[in-house]
Protein backbone atom coordinates (compact mmCIF):
# COMPACT_ATOMS: atom_id res chain seq x y z
CA UNK A 1 0.00 0.00 0.00
CA UNK A 2 1.55 3.26 -0.81
CA UNK A 3 2.49 5.90 1.93
CA UNK A 4 -0.36 7.90 2.92
CA UNK A 5 0.62 11.92 0.77
CA UNK A 6 1.74 14.35 3.24
CA UNK A 7 -0.89 16.85 4.28
CA UNK A 8 0.98 19.65 2.70
CA UNK A 9 -0.06 18.15 -0.63
CA UNK A 10 -3.86 18.50 -0.06
CA UNK A 11 -5.93 21.59 -1.36
CA UNK A 12 -7.44 22.12 2.57
CA UNK A 13 -4.21 24.63 2.62
CA UNK A 14 -4.53 26.36 -0.71
CA UNK A 15 -8.18 26.70 0.13
CA UNK A 16 -7.50 28.66 3.07
CA UNK A 17 -4.60 30.90 1.23
CA UNK A 18 -6.95 31.38 -1.87
CA UNK A 19 -15.41 24.38 -3.24
CA UNK A 20 -21.80 18.58 -7.32
CA UNK A 21 -22.66 16.92 -10.33
CA UNK A 22 -29.26 25.30 -11.83
CA UNK A 23 -41.41 39.52 -18.67
CA UNK A 24 -39.19 41.70 -16.65
CA UNK A 25 -41.02 42.29 -13.92
CA UNK A 26 -41.23 42.39 -10.39
CA UNK A 27 -43.49 39.88 -9.26
CA UNK A 28 -40.94 37.16 -9.40
CA UNK A 29 -39.52 37.92 -6.43
CA UNK A 30 -41.67 39.27 -2.99
CA UNK A 31 -41.44 42.77 -2.25
CA UNK A 32 -39.30 41.65 0.96
CA UNK A 33 -36.72 40.01 -1.27
CA UNK A 34 -36.64 43.13 -3.93
CA UNK A 35 -36.24 45.28 -1.25
CA UNK A 36 -33.05 43.47 -0.11
CA UNK A 37 -31.89 42.89 -3.37
CA UNK A 38 -31.73 46.82 -3.41
CA UNK A 39 -30.37 47.10 -0.38
CA UNK A 40 -27.65 44.86 -0.34
CA UNK A 41 -26.62 45.96 -4.06
CA UNK A 42 -26.08 49.34 -2.67
CA UNK A 43 -24.26 48.31 0.61
CA UNK A 44 -21.96 46.52 -1.40
CA UNK A 45 -21.21 48.74 -3.89
CA UNK A 46 -20.18 51.00 -1.25
CA UNK A 47 -18.05 48.56 -0.05
CA UNK A 48 -20.03 47.95 3.20
CA UNK A 49 -21.24 44.38 4.66
CA UNK A 50 -25.00 43.51 4.13
CA UNK A 51 -26.37 41.72 6.89
CA UNK A 52 -29.70 40.32 8.15
CA UNK A 53 -30.80 43.59 9.50
CA UNK A 54 -30.66 44.45 6.26
CA UNK A 55 -32.86 42.37 5.31
CA UNK A 56 -32.60 39.12 2.21
CA UNK A 57 -29.84 37.30 4.19
CA UNK A 58 -31.24 34.99 7.34
CA UNK A 59 -29.73 35.08 10.26
CA UNK A 60 -26.94 32.96 11.19
CA UNK A 61 -25.36 33.69 7.69
CA UNK A 62 -22.66 36.47 6.71
CA UNK A 63 -23.36 38.97 3.62
CA UNK A 64 -23.59 36.98 0.66
CA UNK A 65 -20.24 37.76 -1.41
CA UNK A 66 -21.00 39.65 -5.04
CA UNK A 67 -18.61 40.08 -7.48
CA UNK A 68 -18.03 43.37 -8.18
CA UNK A 69 -19.09 42.90 -12.74
CA UNK A 70 -22.08 41.40 -11.58
CA UNK A 71 -24.41 43.97 -9.15
CA UNK A 72 -27.57 42.00 -8.24
CA UNK A 73 -30.88 44.35 -9.50
CA UNK A 74 -34.45 43.04 -9.50
CA UNK A 75 -34.70 42.55 -13.13
CA UNK A 76 -31.76 40.46 -13.20
CA UNK A 77 -32.44 38.31 -10.79
CA UNK A 78 -36.45 37.69 -12.11
CA UNK A 79 -34.26 36.98 -15.33
CA UNK A 80 -32.16 34.56 -13.99
CA UNK A 81 -34.82 32.94 -12.45
CA UNK A 82 -36.58 32.45 -15.56
CA UNK A 83 -33.53 30.77 -17.34
CA UNK A 84 -33.13 28.53 -14.10
CA UNK A 85 -36.80 26.74 -14.80
CA UNK A 86 -36.43 27.25 -18.43
CA UNK A 87 -36.55 23.58 -20.09
CA UNK A 88 -35.76 25.61 -23.79
CA UNK A 89 -32.03 25.91 -22.35
CA UNK A 90 -31.47 22.24 -23.55
CA UNK A 91 -31.07 20.15 -26.55
CA UNK A 92 -34.78 18.47 -25.98
CA UNK A 93 -36.59 21.11 -24.18
CA UNK A 94 -36.99 18.40 -21.31
CA UNK A 95 -34.42 19.57 -18.97
CA UNK A 96 -33.47 22.92 -16.65
CA UNK A 97 -31.52 24.32 -14.12
CA UNK A 98 -34.32 23.29 -11.81
CA UNK A 99 -34.38 19.90 -13.02
CA UNK A 100 -32.20 18.75 -11.24
CA UNK A 101 -31.96 21.64 -8.74
CA UNK A 102 -35.23 21.48 -7.69
CA UNK A 103 -36.69 23.63 -4.64
CA UNK A 104 -39.46 21.60 -3.93
CA UNK A 105 -36.26 18.50 -3.74
CA UNK A 106 -33.72 19.98 -1.50
CA UNK A 107 -32.47 22.31 -4.02
CA UNK A 108 -31.57 18.80 -5.48
CA UNK A 109 -33.10 15.84 -7.33
CA UNK A 110 -33.76 13.53 -4.73
CA UNK A 111 -31.57 10.54 -6.84
CA UNK A 112 -28.43 9.20 -6.35
CA UNK A 113 -27.49 10.74 -9.82
CA UNK A 114 -28.64 14.06 -12.21
CA UNK A 115 -30.58 13.05 -14.97
CA UNK A 116 -30.14 15.14 -18.34
CA UNK A 117 -31.44 14.84 -22.02
CA UNK A 118 -32.45 11.53 -22.87
CA UNK A 119 -33.02 10.19 -19.31
CA UNK A 120 -28.63 9.87 -19.28
CA UNK A 121 -27.46 10.14 -15.75
CA UNK A 122 -24.49 11.23 -14.75
CA UNK A 123 -21.63 9.93 -12.32
CA UNK A 124 -22.50 12.42 -9.79
CA UNK A 125 -25.02 13.58 -7.03
CA UNK A 126 -26.28 16.91 -7.99
CA UNK A 127 -25.32 19.08 -4.92
CA UNK A 128 -27.53 21.40 -3.58
CA UNK A 129 -27.91 25.22 -4.66
CA UNK A 130 -28.94 26.15 -1.15
CA UNK A 131 -26.32 28.84 0.04
CA UNK A 132 -23.93 28.31 -3.07
CA UNK A 133 -23.42 31.55 -2.61
CA UNK A 134 -20.99 31.02 -0.11
CA UNK A 135 -18.86 28.29 -1.98
CA UNK A 136 -15.68 29.34 -3.05
CA UNK A 137 -15.45 26.27 -5.81
CA UNK A 138 -18.52 25.12 -7.73
CA UNK A 139 -18.94 21.49 -8.62
CA UNK A 140 -18.55 18.21 -6.50
CA UNK A 141 -14.57 18.47 -7.53
CA UNK A 142 -14.37 22.12 -7.21
CA UNK A 143 -13.48 23.15 -11.24
CA UNK A 144 -14.98 26.23 -11.30
CA UNK A 145 -14.44 29.31 -9.42
CA UNK A 146 -17.88 31.13 -9.40
CA UNK A 147 -21.54 30.52 -9.58
CA UNK A 148 -21.31 32.58 -13.22
CA UNK A 149 -18.47 29.44 -14.55
CA UNK A 150 -20.45 27.03 -13.36
CA UNK A 151 -23.93 28.49 -14.78
CA UNK A 152 -22.46 27.25 -18.21
CA UNK A 153 -20.88 24.34 -17.69
CA UNK A 154 -24.52 21.98 -17.58
CA UNK A 155 -25.62 23.63 -20.53
CA UNK A 156 -22.77 22.32 -22.20
CA UNK A 157 -22.55 19.19 -21.05
CA UNK A 158 -23.93 16.50 -23.65
CA UNK A 159 -25.69 14.25 -20.78
CA UNK A 160 -26.70 16.91 -19.18
CA UNK A 161 -28.47 19.63 -21.62
CA UNK A 162 -26.83 18.87 -24.27
CA UNK A 163 -26.39 22.09 -25.68
CA UNK A 164 -23.50 24.49 -27.78
CA UNK A 165 -23.31 27.75 -25.77
CA UNK A 166 -23.60 29.02 -29.40
CA UNK A 167 -27.17 27.53 -30.22
CA UNK A 168 -28.38 27.88 -26.53
CA UNK A 169 -27.71 31.70 -27.55
CA UNK A 170 -29.60 31.57 -30.96
CA UNK A 171 -32.32 30.01 -29.42
CA UNK A 172 -33.11 32.70 -26.87
CA UNK A 173 -32.58 35.31 -29.17
CA UNK A 174 -35.39 33.66 -31.10
CA UNK A 175 -37.52 34.62 -28.16
CA UNK A 176 -38.64 38.10 -28.07
CA UNK A 177 -39.43 38.56 -24.25
CA UNK A 178 -35.81 37.23 -23.73
CA UNK A 179 -34.43 39.87 -26.62
CA UNK A 180 -36.08 42.53 -24.87
CA UNK A 181 -34.88 41.91 -21.12
CA UNK A 182 -31.55 41.30 -22.02
CA UNK A 183 -31.34 44.43 -23.50
CA UNK A 184 -33.27 46.47 -20.71
CA UNK A 185 -30.73 44.88 -18.45
CA UNK A 186 -27.29 44.29 -20.17
CA UNK A 187 -28.22 46.15 -23.05
CA UNK A 188 -26.95 43.65 -25.28
CA UNK A 189 -29.05 40.68 -27.14
CA UNK A 190 -28.96 37.31 -25.35
CA UNK A 191 -24.97 36.75 -24.66
CA UNK A 192 -23.18 33.76 -23.02
CA UNK A 193 -22.03 36.32 -20.22
CA UNK A 194 -25.23 37.52 -19.96
CA UNK A 195 -26.82 34.31 -19.16
CA UNK A 196 -23.73 33.36 -16.62
CA UNK A 197 -24.17 36.95 -14.58
CA UNK A 198 -28.29 36.27 -14.66
CA UNK A 199 -28.40 32.89 -13.28
CA UNK A 200 -25.81 33.61 -10.72
CA UNK A 201 -27.56 36.66 -9.87
CA UNK A 202 -30.46 34.60 -9.15
CA UNK A 203 -28.83 32.05 -7.30
CA UNK A 204 -27.18 33.97 -4.62
CA UNK A 205 -30.88 34.78 -3.31
CA UNK A 206 -31.14 30.72 -2.78
CA UNK A 207 -30.48 31.20 0.81
CA UNK A 208 -31.40 29.06 4.25
CA UNK A 209 -30.14 29.76 7.57
CA UNK A 210 -32.41 31.09 10.74
CA UNK A 211 -31.99 27.82 12.03
CA UNK A 212 -32.91 27.01 15.35
CA UNK A 213 -28.99 26.65 15.76
CA UNK A 214 -28.74 30.34 15.07
CA UNK A 215 -31.76 31.31 17.67
CA UNK A 216 -29.73 29.38 20.26
CA UNK A 217 -26.32 30.68 19.46
CA UNK A 218 -27.93 34.16 19.49
CA UNK A 219 -28.91 33.18 23.12
CA UNK A 220 -31.94 31.32 22.80
CA UNK A 221 -31.56 28.16 24.83
CA UNK A 222 -34.50 26.50 24.25
CA UNK A 223 -34.18 26.63 20.29
CA UNK A 224 -32.75 22.97 20.41
CA UNK A 225 -34.76 19.59 21.98
CA UNK A 226 -33.15 18.03 24.24
CA UNK A 227 -31.74 15.85 22.08
CA UNK A 228 -30.53 18.45 19.45
CA UNK A 229 -28.39 20.23 22.25
CA UNK A 230 -27.34 16.66 22.67
CA UNK A 231 -26.12 15.93 19.36
CA UNK A 232 -24.78 19.79 18.67
CA UNK A 233 -22.62 19.33 21.56
CA UNK A 234 -21.56 16.23 19.86
CA UNK A 235 -21.01 17.59 16.44
CA UNK A 236 -18.64 20.11 17.77
CA UNK A 237 -17.10 17.94 20.11
CA UNK A 238 -16.59 14.15 20.35
CA UNK A 239 -17.95 13.68 17.17
CA UNK A 240 -15.59 15.72 15.29
CA UNK A 241 -17.90 16.64 12.64
CA UNK A 242 -17.17 20.74 12.74
CA UNK A 243 -13.21 20.07 11.92
CA UNK A 244 -14.88 20.22 8.13
CA UNK A 245 -18.31 21.51 8.39
CA UNK A 246 -17.54 24.18 10.35
CA UNK A 247 -18.40 28.12 10.27
CA UNK A 248 -21.56 29.86 9.21
CA UNK A 249 -22.22 28.16 6.26
CA UNK A 250 -21.03 24.61 7.93
CA UNK A 251 -18.63 23.54 5.09
CA UNK A 252 -14.95 24.22 5.10
CA UNK A 253 -14.93 24.93 1.28
CA UNK A 254 -12.07 22.36 1.19
CA UNK A 255 -11.92 18.66 -0.26
CA UNK A 256 -11.95 15.69 1.81
CA UNK A 257 -11.34 12.04 1.01
CA UNK A 258 -13.78 10.30 3.76
CA UNK A 259 -13.50 6.77 1.81
CA UNK A 260 -16.67 6.72 -0.28
CA UNK A 261 -16.17 4.59 -3.31
CA UNK A 262 -12.83 4.10 -2.25
CA UNK A 263 -13.42 0.20 -2.04
CA UNK A 264 -14.25 -0.21 -5.81
CA UNK A 265 -11.62 -0.96 -8.37
CA UNK A 266 -12.25 2.00 -10.49
CA UNK A 267 -12.73 5.04 -8.18
CA UNK A 268 -13.81 8.65 -9.02
CA UNK A 269 -10.69 10.45 -8.36
CA UNK A 270 -12.69 13.48 -7.69
CA UNK A 271 -10.48 16.69 -6.84
CA UNK A 272 -7.60 15.09 -8.04
CA UNK A 273 -8.75 15.79 -11.64
CA UNK A 274 -8.43 19.40 -11.40
CA UNK A 275 -5.02 19.94 -8.62
CA UNK A 276 -3.43 16.94 -9.79
CA UNK A 277 -2.29 16.60 -6.30
CA UNK A 278 -1.89 13.09 -5.08
CA UNK A 279 -3.68 13.50 -2.01
CA UNK A 280 -6.53 15.16 -3.43
CA UNK A 281 -7.48 11.72 -4.97
CA UNK A 282 -10.64 10.64 -3.94
CA UNK A 283 -11.33 13.93 -2.28
CA UNK A 284 -14.69 15.97 -3.03
CA UNK A 285 -16.07 19.53 -1.48
CA UNK A 286 -17.30 19.28 1.90
CA UNK A 287 -20.92 20.16 1.43
CA UNK A 288 -22.87 22.75 3.36
CA UNK A 289 -25.26 20.91 5.92
CA UNK A 290 -27.90 23.91 6.57
CA UNK A 291 -31.55 22.34 5.44
CA UNK A 292 -29.45 18.66 5.14
CA UNK A 293 -32.52 16.67 6.06
CA UNK A 294 -33.98 18.05 2.31
CA UNK A 295 -30.96 17.43 0.60
CA UNK A 296 -30.71 13.83 0.70
CA UNK A 297 -29.34 10.95 -0.93
CA UNK A 298 -25.70 11.55 0.34
CA UNK A 299 -22.26 11.98 -0.77
CA UNK A 300 -20.89 13.02 -4.15
CA UNK A 301 -22.09 9.49 -5.56
CA UNK A 302 -25.43 9.47 -3.94
CA UNK A 303 -24.77 6.10 -2.41
CA UNK A 304 -26.40 7.36 0.93
CA UNK A 305 -29.99 7.21 1.31
CA UNK A 306 -30.25 8.32 4.87
CA UNK A 307 -28.53 10.42 7.71
CA UNK A 308 -28.03 7.94 9.86
CA UNK A 309 -26.39 5.99 7.16
CA UNK A 310 -23.81 8.87 6.82
CA UNK A 311 -23.54 8.59 10.64
CA UNK A 312 -22.72 5.23 10.60
CA UNK A 313 -20.29 5.67 7.70
CA UNK A 314 -18.44 8.25 9.76
CA UNK A 315 -18.70 6.31 12.95
CA UNK A 316 -17.34 3.60 11.68
CA UNK A 317 -14.02 5.81 10.38
CA UNK A 318 -15.24 5.76 7.00
CA UNK A 319 -13.38 3.47 4.44
CA UNK A 320 -9.91 2.94 4.49
CA UNK A 321 -7.84 3.94 1.58
CA UNK A 322 -4.10 5.64 1.17
CA UNK A 323 -5.82 8.83 0.86
CA UNK A 324 -8.31 8.89 3.76
CA UNK A 325 -8.37 12.16 5.20
CA UNK A 326 -6.61 12.26 8.62
CA UNK A 327 -9.75 13.81 10.35
CA UNK A 328 -11.59 10.46 9.51
CA UNK A 329 -11.62 8.20 12.37
CA UNK A 330 -13.76 5.79 14.38
CA UNK A 331 -15.50 7.98 16.84
CA UNK A 332 -17.22 5.04 19.04
CA UNK A 333 -20.62 7.11 19.43
CA UNK A 334 -23.12 5.08 20.91
CA UNK A 335 -27.05 4.61 19.18
CA UNK A 336 -28.11 7.07 21.45
CA UNK A 337 -25.43 9.61 20.73
CA UNK A 338 -25.52 9.05 16.52
CA UNK A 339 -29.89 9.07 16.88
CA UNK A 340 -28.68 12.63 19.00
CA UNK A 341 -26.28 13.97 16.32
CA UNK A 342 -29.07 13.23 13.60
CA UNK A 343 -31.76 15.13 15.51
CA UNK A 344 -29.42 18.04 15.79
CA UNK A 345 -28.85 17.95 11.59
CA UNK A 346 -32.67 17.60 10.78
CA UNK A 347 -34.15 19.68 13.58
CA UNK A 348 -31.32 22.38 14.09
CA UNK A 349 -30.08 23.10 11.02
CA UNK A 350 -33.52 23.46 9.46
CA UNK A 351 -34.17 26.77 8.44
CA UNK A 352 -37.50 28.70 9.46
CA UNK A 353 -38.14 30.42 5.73
CA UNK A 354 -36.89 28.15 3.52
CA UNK A 355 -36.57 29.18 0.22
CA UNK A 356 -38.92 26.97 -1.74
CA UNK A 357 -39.57 28.76 -5.02
CA UNK A 358 -41.71 28.36 -7.67
CA UNK A 359 -41.60 28.46 -11.21
CA UNK A 360 -42.12 31.83 -12.86
CA UNK A 361 -43.81 32.85 -15.78
CA UNK A 362 -41.67 32.25 -18.96
CA UNK A 363 -41.10 34.94 -21.71
CA UNK A 364 -42.65 34.27 -25.35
Amino acid sequence: MPAKPSRSHRSRFAVADSHGGRSVSLIALPAAAVLAVFVTALLFAEGKSATSAAGGVPSGLPAVPIPKDNQPSAAKIALGKQLYFDKRLSKDNTISCASCHDPQKGWSNGLPFGVGVGGQKGGRNSPTVLNTAYNKFQFWDGREPSLEAQALGPIQNPIEMGMTLEKVITKLNKIAGYRSQFRAVFGTDVTSDGIAKAIAAYERTVLTGDAPYDRFKAGNKQALSAAAERGRQLFFNKAHCSACHSGPNFTDNAFHNIGVGMDKKKYDVGRFAVSKLEGDRGAFKTPTLRDIARTGPYMHDGSMKTLEAVVEHYNKGGIANPYLDEEIYALDLSKQEMRDLVTFMKEGLAGRAYPAHKPPKLPK
